[in-house]
C-alpha cells in the first residue's frame, strides 16, 4: 500500500510549497507598499538569483507531481481491476465462513479507499495542469488575456463586386472580366488582448486591443493572401459601479448593433447598406441606473474624431474636412432595457453632429438621428435592427460612404442627405445551432445626387444600395464554429442601372 501512503505526503509537500510561495508574495507586496527606498543593487541581484532558483525548484516539483499523478492513476486502475476480478470469489468465501458478517464489509471498504484515491489523483492532476498551463505574461504584474479567432472563408461569387471576399455593393458588368469567381481568405482572422489593471479612484481599470489582417495586401506575388495587420480597437476603461469612462479607439457607441455574420468581420454586415459603423478615436462617459426591478436606463455621451470618409492624404500634415473644422464630432445615446422571455429587450435612440470644412472653406453641418432595437419575439426568436436619417455622414458609412458631392470644377459642395437601416431575425434552434436572416438598405437622396453627378475621389453616383443575407451558424464546442451564408446585393446608380450580385460563403473558425 505504498502508493496510498505516498500521495498525502506529496500533496502535503505541494501545499507547503504553495504556502511558502503565497507568503513570499504577501511579503513582497507589503515591502512594495511600505519600503521607503529600493534595496542596493547587489542585494537586488542576489534576490533575483534566489527567486530564479526557487522558480526552477517549483517547476521541477510540478513536473515530479505530474509524473506521480499519472503513476497514481495507473495504479488506481490496476487496483480497481483486481478488486473486480476477486470481488465475487471473496464475497462467496466470506459468506460461507462468516455468514456475511464483518468480513463481508472488507471489499466495500477497499472499494471506498480506491474511490477516494482516484478522486484525490484526479484533483491533483487538475491542479497540476492548471499550474503547468502556459500563460500570457505581461511586463507588469497585472493580468493579461489573449483572445481571437482563426477564420477561414471559402467564397464563390456571381456578378461584379467592389470586393471579392467581403463585398458591400454590386457593380455593372466589366468588359473582359469574369463575373464568376472563387477564392479563399484567412485575412478576417482577429487577435485581441485584454488588460486588467489596478484600481484607480475606486474604479476598475482595463484595456482592450484588437487587430485583424484586412488592412490591404502587400505588392508581392500572391500578396492577396498576405493581409496586412490593421488596428481596430485600442481603448481604455475606468469602471465604477454605475459609471464608466472610455478613452481610445472604439466602436461607434451611438450605433451599437450589427447583424450576426462570420462572412463579414473585416467590415460589419450591411456596411454601406444601412448599417452605420466605425472604429473611431473617442472619449465617452456612460451612466447606468435602475428605473425599477428588471428595468434600467443607459446614458452615453462623448466626443470623437471628426471622420468624413475621405481617403488618407499623402501630404502630411494635411487635415481632412472634419479636422479642418477645428472641433470634434459629438454624439449621445439613451437606451432602455428590461427582461422578457429571459432575454434583454432594448430600445435606444441616438444623435450625432459633425462640423466640416471642405474646399474653398465651405462649411457643412453633418448630423444623424438614429434608433436601434433588440426585441425577443419568443423564447428563441429575436428581432434586431437600426434606422437612421442623416446628412454628410459618409465617414460612418451613410450614403454609400459619401459625405458631400462636388460640382464639376469642385468650386461648389453639396452635403448629401440619406436615409437607411437594417433588420435581422435570429432563431436559436439549440444552444449550438442558430439561423439568421436580414435585409439592409441605404438610400442617398436622388435630388442631391442628380444635382452634382460628378464627385472625384468618391464612389460612382449611386442612388441606392440593398443587401440581404441568410446564414446558419453551428458551434459544436464553445471554441469551434462552422457557418454557411448566402448574400444577395443590388445597387442602383444614376443611369438607372441596377446590377445584382450573389455570394456563397463557407466558414470554419477556431476561437481562442
Amino acid at each position: 500500500m505504498k502508493h496510498k501512503n505516498g500521495l498525502p505526503g506529496r500533496i502535503g509537500r505541494a501545499g507547503a510549497l504553495g504556502l511558502l510561495l503565497a507568503a513570499g508574495n504577501i511579503y513582497s507586496q507589503t515591502q512594495a507598499a511600505g519600503a521607503p527606498a529600493a534595496p542596493p543593487p547587489d542585494a537586488m541581484t542576489d534576490a533575483v538569483r534566489q527567486l530564479q532558483d526557487e522558480v526552477r525548484e517549483l517547476r521541477n516539483a510540478v513536473l515530479e507531481l505530474r509524473s506521480e499523478a499519472g503513476q497514481y492513476r495507473a495504479e488506481t486502475e490496476q487496483l480497481r481491476k483486481e478488486l473486480e476480478a476477486r470481488g465475487p470469489a471473496q464475497e462467496a468465501e466470506t459468506q460461507s465462513s462468516a455468514g456475511g458478517g464483518s468480513a463481508g464489509a472488507e471489499p466495500a471498504r477497499l472499494e471506498e479507499r480506491v474511490d477516494a484515491l482516484e478522486e484525490s489523483s484526479d484533483l491533483l492532476t487538475s491542479k497540476v495542469d492548471d499550474q503547468y498551463q502556459t500563460k500570457v505574461e505581461a511586463a507588469s504584474k497585472y493580468r493579461l488575456r489573449l483572445s481571437g479567432i482563426v477564420l477561414l472563408n471559402l467564397f464563390s461569387n456571381r456578378g461584379y463586386l467592389d470586393s471579392q471576399g467581403d463585398p458591400t455593393w454590386a457593380l455593372p458588368e466589366i468588359p473582359n472580366v469574369s463575373g464568376q469567381t472563387f477564392g479563399a481568405s484567412i485575412r478576417q482572422s482577429e487577435i485581441g488582448l485584454e488588460i486588467f489593471g489596478p484600481r484607480f479612484l475606486g474604479a476598475r481599470t482595463s484595456g482592450d486591443l484588437q487587430f485583424d489582417f484586412a488592412g490591404g495586401s502587400p505588392n508581392v506575388p500572391n500578396g492577396v493572401n498576405l493581409g496586412l495587420a490593421r488596428l481596430r480597437i485600442a481603448s481604455m476603461r475606468l469602471d465604477w459601479k454605475n459609471t464608466s469612462i472610455v478613452a481610445g479607439q472604439d466602436n461607434a457607441f451611438f450605433s451599437p448593433l450589427s447583424p450576426t455574420s462570420f462572412a463579414s468581420l473585416a467590415l460589419p454586415a450591411f456596411s454601406y447598406a444601412g448599417n452605420l459603423w466605425g472604429w473611431i478615436p473617442q472619449v465617452r462617459i456612460e451612466h447606468r441606473f435602475n428605473v425599477s426591478e428588471g428595468q434600467s436606463i443607459l446614458l452615453q455621451g462623448g466626443i470623437m474624431d471628426n471622420v468624413t470618409g475621405e481617403l488618407p492624404s499623402n501630404v502630411e500634415p494635411f487635415a481632412q474636412a472634419g479636422e479642418s473644422s477645428g472641433q470634434p464630432a459629438y454624439a449621445s445615446r439613451v437606451a432602455w432595457t428590461r427582461s422578457i422571455f429571459g432575454m434583454p429587450l432594448t430600445l435606444g435612440a441616438a444623435g450625432y453632429y459633425s462640423r466640416q470644412s471642405w474646399s474653398f472653406d465651405q462649411k457643412i453641418d453633418g448630423w444623424a438621428a438614429m434608433t436601434d432595437w433588440s426585441v425577443p419575439l419568443a423564447q428563441r426568436v429575436t428581432l434586431t435592427g437600426e434606422f437612421y436619417r442623416g446628412r454628410a455622414i459618409g465617414g460612418l458609412g451613410g450614403a454609400v460612404g459619401r459625405s458631400v458631392l462636388f460640382s464639376g470644377d469642385s468650386n461648389q459642395v453639396r452635403a448629401l442627405n440619406s436615409v437607411g437601416g437594417w433588420s435581422q431575425l435570429k432563431f436559436s434552434a439549440t444552444s449550438k445551432l442558430e439561423f439568421n436572416g436580414g435585409f439592409g438598405v441605404d438610400n442617398p437622396f436622388a435630388g442631391d445626387v442628380r444635382g452634382f453627378p460628378l464627385s472625384p475621389g468618391f464612389p460612382a453616383p449611386l442612388l441606392q444600395n440593398r443587401s440581404s443575407l441568410l446564414n446558419v451558424i453551428y458551434r459544436p464546442r464553445s471554441d469551434l464554429l462552422f457557418s454557411g451564408e448566402y448574400r444577395h446585393l443590388r445597387t442602383f446608380d444614376i443611369d438607372a442601372a441596377s446590377p445584382t450580385s450573389d455570394q456563397l460563403n463557407l466558414m470554419m473558425g477556431i476561437l481562442f
